[in-house]
């Protein structure tokens, strides 16, 4: 697995009518299509990357006791924990990427692998993928950490909602539950939003890949501590 920018701009959603790579359901065994098939050339529709942390990051850094780190060592601790994410997570169907310049990384889980259909349980078999990006979390503190939550269209918009928060909140409370302080971790539900991913699957029919939920790491320096202190 390589790690790769999401790009920032761009309009158009995108459907694929083929698979080219493939995850194993850990209880199933079944193979499914892994999102890192599709590449980083879709970040410009994924609008909710914009922007800073969720709820802004002011009273969080205060309420995390967030240190930050000076600009180069900070640009240094990123690139290390991109690589060792990417290391860690290798040929585990989970897509580590750089957001914009250094602004964040981003960690997505597979598709239609982390959860079974209308579920909120984590799959047993990505405990392994989640314990690396909680020690990775812990060994890189100066971060705020956001957990977003996704559904397919199956079902009511309401359930929907409600069920990618409650995806959202099951990473989150694994991760806290190894370590990682609850204080740096905020979470959001986009419930069928960005359903845009689709596959065409043998039978023809354009099966959604929106299973799923996504890790974003902010990177906090120690301008961002003063500002924060500031308000």
């Amino acid at each position: 697995m390589k790690t790769s920018r999401i790009l920032l701009s761009g309009t158009a959603a995108l459907a694929l009518l083929g698979t080219s790579a493939c995850v194993t359901d850990p209880n199933t065994g079944e193979q499914k299509v892994s999102r890192t098939a599709i590449g980083a050339g879709l970040g410009g529709t994924l609008g909710y990357l914009l922007g800073g942390a969720i709820g802004g990051d002011a009273a969080r850094i205060i309420g995390a006791g967030l240190g930050g780190s000076a600009g180069a060592v900070l640009g240094k601790q990123f690139d290390d924990q991109i690589r060792e994410l990417d290391e860690e997570l290798q040929g585990q169907g989970v897509d580590v990427e750089e957001v914009g310049d250094q602004e964040a990384i981003l960690v997505r889980l597979p598709d239609g692998v982390t959860f079974a259909s209308g579920s909120a349980n984590i799959n047993r078999g990505f405990y392994d993928a989640l314990d690396s990006v909680a020690n990775s979390l812990i060994q890189y503190p100066n971060s705020l950490i956001d957990v977003y939550g996704f559904t397919d269209t199956t079902g009511s918009d309401a359930l929907n909602q409600r069920l990618s928060e409650q995806r959202a909140q099951a990473v989150a409370d694994y991760l806290a539950s190894k370590g990682v302080a609850r204080s740096r971790l905020a979470t959001r539900g986009y419930g069928e939003s960005y359903d845009y991913l689709r596959i065409k699957t043998a039978d023809g029919v354009a099966e959604p890949l929106n299973r799923r939920v996504e890790i974003k790491i902010i990177p906090i320096s120690q301008d961002d501590v003063n500002n924060a202190r500031a308000q």
